[in-house]
């Protein structure tokens, strides 16, 4: 079995916002149960603090959105629970749409996913840095920042975002001497937190649970892997893989943007992933 992050210590501080639901919650319980002390964040009041009493954990009603919130959450924390070792930075919202529609669905969406991420970051990592202590920023991105399928392009745009916000935070952080905190990309595949959940009301059989997510993400970090990459019920990782390096080959032979979806290239694809 991998070991532990030195971060994920008894008695240390982890931070975890969109803690209400979902992976966030997941990882809430996970770390209590390791015995951390937890911050949990949310913007949903209602749902956060119950289940933050049922942890014993701080709950900070929060919207990461806003820079002077996150501001002011870290003071807290920093007041209430003393240094922080652990960062998650998880909250987000997925109704955005495509490039020509819904602009105030953008703002929001981009304020949530990719602004609260940076957020997070900025107010929390550089006291986590300048300590010299053991720390782990974990950011969770998605799939779709990465192959980015039609349909909800502005989800994409702030995933993908967050993948490359969270690549260049790992080399900062490995570039500066004696600091030992490292930054990790949550990838998940298709998982039943409280997003999905408004859309099915039951569990789909092709979807992780949020704690086969944690699971997945705590192994990746025993083994130092950067790309905490999660599979699902229903695509196993090699199409996953596949699917990244067609994507990545639309560069390199300068096909037709997402030409996995385009007819022309349809039985190309076909083949492809059949070899």
């Amino acid at each position: 079995m991998p070991e532990l992050h030195p971060a994920l210590h008894p008695g240390h501080v982890a931070v975890i916002t969109g803690a209400a639901s979902g992976i966030g919650l997941a990882a809430a319980r996970r770390f209590a149960g390791m015995g951390l002390k937890v911050c949990m964040v949310d913007w949903d009041a209602a749902r956060l603090e119950p289940e933050a009493e049922a942890l014993r954990a701080l709950a900070v009603p929060t919207d990461v959105s806003d820079r002077t919130a996150v501001a002011a959450l870290a003071t807290v924390v920093a007041d209430k629970l003393g240094p922080v070792s652990v960062l998650m930075n998880n909250a987000a919202v997925d109704a955005g749409g495509d490039a020509l529609s819904n602009p105030a669905a953008w703002d929001r969406l981009l304020g949530v996913n990719l602004m609260g991420v940076i957020h997070g970051v900025q107010a929390f990592v550089p006291r986590m840095a300048e300590s010299g202590a053991p720390g782990l920023v974990i950011n969770t991105g998605s799939k779709q920042g990465i192959t980015a399928p039609p349909g909800n392009t502005a989800y994409n745009v702030s995933k993908a975002a967050v993948k490359t916000l969270t690549e260049g935070l790992a080399h900062t952080l490995r570039q500066r001497e004696g600091c030992r905190v490292t930054a990790h990309l949550l990838v998940p595949g298709f998982t039943y937190t409280g997003l999905t959940a408004q859309r099915n009301p039951e569990r789909p059989p092709a979807a992780w649970t949020p704690d086969q997510v944690v699971d997945r993400m705590l192994e990746g970090i025993g083994k130092n892997a950067f790309y905490l990459w999660c599979e699902d019920n229903e695509t196993p990782r090699a199409v996953d893989e596949k699917r990244v390096l067609w994507a990545a080959q639309d560069i390199i032979e300068n096909r037709p943007a997402l030409s996995r979806w385009h007819p022309d290239w349809k039985a190309a694809f076909e083949r492809f992933m059949a070899e």
